[in-house]
């Protein structure tokens, strides 16, 4: 499972980074999947390896700009690249008529089929790789956090045992992982014989805007992987004169070691954070720390990350 960052700034974007979008990718897959769609976020895809033609289907968390402004540049440039495959939006109650509204005024021809399902919390999804639960989350608008629950992988022969016993890698291994018994110099292979248990899929939540890393709940509890915005420190938010909706670095931190997460990933930075300033972020990757004792990254544009079938998260 690999994650790449094309944006983790919150508001606006910086000369560091771009607003939030990010990518997923699964082992063994000819497709990928896109969170969020802030402004240019076709302009970062363009400095990856990631092809929109490959796109299948992008997860809006919630409809404040910085979260979904670059789908209309998206779905023009998809067109005008002739990656003429079927694309799927997911969103919260509105993304249908911003996305209609802009193609409409520009009299946009896309070209492709392109499906638009405005979902609602607590949907539940299947996908050919992972379930997929839409959470609540606590923000000034509908938000929502994206559960992933991969699949467990089940179709894995001993090959070692199966060469053991006189039968190399040939067509017959395709029909043992379908299930089915095969007969070979008078042998009869039966299929459970030679099935190795099945992998646990990973878990993975990638979360919209929310104040509450708590209303998660069950959620949480012994999660692979976290990503989560961390906006602010507890200090910088205090100072505040206006309050906003957003999680800091405390809570962040306190909440992940409350459920045991075994990864965490926090995004949505804020602009005050920067390389040269008084503030970086280290500072918000340090109180997280002060609580969190799991593997914990602060994500900046265009890193790279891979959780394994061991449930490690590595930085590639």
């Amino acid at each position: 499972m690999k994650l790449t960052f094309l944006g983790t700034s919150a508001g606006k974007p910086t000369k560091e980074r771009n607003v939030t979008a990010l990518a997923l990718e699964f082992d063994q897959d000819n497709k990928w999947y896109l969170f969020d769609c802030g402004e240019a976020t076709q302009h970062q895809i363009l400095r990856t390896s990631l092809c929109i033609g490959k796109l299948s289907t992008v997860f809006i968390t919630h409809l404040h700009g910085d979260h979904c402004y670059g789908l209309p540049g998206l779905l023009s440039s998809k067109k005008l690249d002739k990656a003429f495959s079927p694309l799927t939006i997911y969103g919260p109650k509105g993304i249908k008529h911003f996305i209609e509204c802009v193609t409409d005024t520009s009299q946009e021809h896309l070209g492709y089929t392109l499906k638009i399902v405005e979902t609602e919390a607590n949907s539940r999804i299947i996908f050919d790789k992972f379930v997929l639960r839409v959470l609540p989350l606590v923000h000034s608008v509908e938000s929502f956090a994206y559960f992933i629950q991969e699949h467990d992988t089940t179709d894995k022969l001993d090959e070692q045992k199966l060469r053991l016993a006189g039968l190399e890698p040939s067509p017959l291994y395709g029909e043992l992982k379908r299930g089915n018994s095969i007969m070979h110099k008078g042998k009869e292979f039966l299929s459970k014989d030679y099935m190795l248990s099945p992998l646990p899929g990973r878990s993975l939540i990638v979360a919209g805007d929310n104040s509450k890393p708590d209303i998660l709940g069950a959620y949480l509890e012994n999660l692979d992987l976290l990503v989560h915005e961390s906006t602010y420190t507890q200090k910088v938010y205090d100072a505040l004169k206006t309050k906003f909706l957003h999680t800091t670095a405390k809570k962040l931190g306190e909440a992940a070691q409350k459920h045991h997460i075994k990864n965490l990933i926090a995004t949505h930075i804020s602009p005050r954070y920067s390389r040269g300033s008084s503030c970086d972020a280290e500072m918000i990757c340090r109180e997280i720390k002060f609580a969190y004792k799991g593997e914990c990254f602060v994500a900046a544009d265009f890193d790279v990350f891979y959780l394994d079938r061991k449930k490690k998260l590595q930085k590639l």
